[in-house]
């Protein structure tokens, strides 16, 4: 009698520890799924391809005539590459998935890859904004100590701010990934069309204040960069005021810089608004605008921006744009 006491007592347990692993690692999570994928779900797919194909060419065309093009090896434009680099990066993560979901109807996904699936997007974003403070130094040396500028931006010194610009992101991304990854888990459903550090927190049983005090460093030291690019811009603008080249230079190179600056900060802003303060009353639709916005503007428009703005890459990158301008304003003076 005894022994059977015993007997099921270990059955007991064991099944309880058998419970408790399925609670505590779910092998996979459900992502949100819109309701407007039902019947528009190959009109979706067709965007979110031509979206993807349309990041991949524009950032590998501009990094390609970059790298072909001996005149424009210079520290802004190597710092360039690294923005086309961190574009295709970040939409790798993000779109393949999408597009499987879409294809398959099948809105899962592994705890593993969500955590990677968070940590490619996450660290992309971060390096970019670590990119574009190293892009503000190098406007700021350029524009007002340009004397200083080929002693101050060396290639060695090119190549440190360029593995500064991912070292750190990657850092606070594993790190971030690691407090998350390693907590019991006892929910599986993320309300969100790809993962986020955040969401995975949310998952957890236990309470997540390591991970809100980490957070919260992380915002701080990517915020103190943007105060370091905003102050940048103030002095390059008080430096312009005196010389008309100034100006033109200023204008020429660095607002492509603000217009990336502004992108980045709306995005990073609607996807903080969108994970820790999100309601299910807001409107789906309005939720799935705050969580994509972050994966399609930035990789979209910041090649654009500077592939356009920046006439020595825009003669290179969009030979046919330039030639046919070029045609109109001729015709406009004859």
């Amino acid at each position: 009698m005894l022994y059977c006491l015993i007997i099921s007592c270990d059955l007991k347990d064991c099944s309880m520890n058998n419970m408790m692993d399925n609670v505590s690692y779910p092998m996979l999570l459900t992502l949100m799924v819109p309701k407007e994928t039902k019947s528009y779900k190959h009109v979706y797919f067709i965007c979110f391809l031509a979206l993807y194909l349309f990041i991949l060419i524009i950032n590998i065309r501009l990094f390609m005539v970059i790298i072909m093009e001996k005149a424009l090896h210079e520290p802004m434009y190597m710092f360039l590459c690294q923005v086309c680099i961190n574009g295709v990066f970040g939409a790798s993560g993000f779109y393949p998935k999408i597009l499987s979901d879409l294809i398959l109807d099948s809105y899962v996904i592994s705890f593993h890859m969500c955590a990677l699936q968070a940590y490619v997007i996450y660290s992309s974003l971060l390096s970019d904004i670590t990119i574009l403070t190293v892009m503000a130094y190098d406007r700021y040396v350029a524009i007002c100590k340009p004397l200083d500028y080929h002693s101050k931006l060396t290639k060695n010194t090119c190549v440190k701010f360029i593995l500064f610009s991912w070292i750190v992101p990657n850092c606070f991304c594993i790190t971030a990934a690691l407090f998350s990854n390693l907590r019991p888990i006892c929910k599986y459903h993320i309300d969100k069309l790809y993962c986020d550090n955040w969401s995975i927190v949310k998952l957890s049983c236990v309470s997540s204040f390591v991970n809100g005090v980490f957070g919260y460093a992380i915002t701080v030291t990517f915020f103190s960069f943007i105060v370091f690019i905003i102050v940048s811009y103030f002095k390059l603008i008080s430096a312009c005021k005196a010389s008309l080249e100034s100006r033109r230079k200023f204008w020429q190179t660095c607002l492509p810089h603000i217009l990336s600056l502004i992108n980045f900060t709306f995005a990073i802003l609607f996807d903080v608004m969108y994970s820790r303060y999100g309601a299910n009353d807001i409107p789906e639709s309005l939720r799935n605008f705050l969580a994509l916005e972050l994966v399609i503007v930035p990789p979209v428009f910041n090649p654009l921006i500077y592939g356009l703005n920046i006439r020595a890459v825009r003669k290179r990158v969009f030979p046919s744009c330039v030639a046919a301008s070029e045609n109109v304003l001729k015709r406009v003076k004859t």
